[in-house]
């Protein structure tokens, strides 16, 4: 009988020390299609991703963005929002165009914000940002599959800073070209 009990209390040892497979969240999934992507589409790395005015580099012939995309591949917000201007809207509607020119492209969304607030508050917030800016180039008509997003938070700041000046420049979705993406 102490066999049997000692055999039951071991079984109940492995089965709660035994974890769960991780759960796979669509952030998890953005920032694992991000290190693929960055493997094979950053501009430092190869030749596959760009932004702000050129798509294509290196050995690849160089793309050029239509003249109303030149230097326009950031979309800014306000404080703690993820609402698009109708300026920004408009500008959405461009790249939306260019991409419908362009089926060989797809692009990375990478949402950010100031560095105000928790990390997981701007981790989500950015997340946010970018599914906003995903909505409208997808109600564009830009398929779904040429669209992704990562979420950087507070991480990867444009300038640095602690004024309105530079908060305002931090919040933002940049826009990357990626290149057969």
């Amino acid at each position: 009988m102490k066999k049997l009990i000692a055999v039951g209390a071991l079984l109940g040892l492995l089965v709660a020390c035994k974890s769960a497979p991780p759960v796979k969240s669509d952030a998890d999934a953005d920032l694992a299609n991000k290190s693929e992507a960055s493997a094979i589409a950053q501009p430092d790395d190869s030749a596959g991703a760009v932004s702000a005015g050129e798509v294509g580099t290196g050995a690849e012939t160089a793309i050029g963005l239509p003249p109303e995309l030149n230097n326009r591949t950031t979309i800014y917000f306000a404080f703690d929002s993820d609402a698009i201007s109708a300026d920004d809207q408009a500008l959405l509607a461009a790249h939306a165009r260019f991409l419908g020119s362009r089926p060989g492209l797809s692009v990375r969304l990478e949402g950010h914000t100031d560095e105000r607030g928790t990390r997981e508050y701007n981790i989500g917030l950015s997340e946010r940002r970018a599914q906003a800016v995903r909505r409208v180039l997808g109600l564009q008509g830009v398929g779904d599959s040429r669209l992704s997003t990562v979420s950087y938070g507070e991480e990867r700041p444009a300038v640095a800073g602690e004024d309105e000046s530079a908060y305002s420049r931090n919040r933002r979705v940049e826009i990357v070209y990626v290149v057969g993406g």
